[in-house]
């Protein structure tokens, strides 16, 4: 069993940088791939970005070139960097981890505002 806990969301302006970051702990073997999604209520929840294990990254359209994800193995953390933050970035973000199974954080709200 994975525990993943997150932390650094908050409340920015448009323009601003927030970074989040996601610590598995428990019974963990080999965690191959983090990443991030993200939900505002009432939609659909949407992949932001995903690492593997290998520092092999994707992102969806939406925050390219903006945010940054991002993985340091020996502490079993995932980052996102979040530069140029818009307003529609507003949502609770979510992280989680592939190890013999799916797991997921307890979600952190970011709020930008315009």
């Amino acid at each position: 069993q994975v525990q993943l806990v997150e932390s650094g969301g908050g409340l920015v302006r448009a323009g601003g940088s927030l970074r989040l970051s996601c610590a598995a702990s428990g019974s963990i073997y080999i965690i191959n791939t983090m990443g991030w999604y993200r939900q505002a209520p009432g939609k659909q929840r949407a992949l932001v970005a995903t690492i593997t294990i290998y520092g092999s990254t994707n992102y969806a359209d939406s925050v390219k070139g903006r945010f940054t994800i991002s993985r340091d193995n020996a502490k079993n953390t995932v980052y996102l960097q979040m530069n140029s933050l818009k307003p529609e970035d507003t949502d609770v973000y979510y992280c989680f981890a592939d190890s013999r199974g799916t797991y997921w954080g307890q979600g952190t709200q970011v709020n930008v505002s315009s």
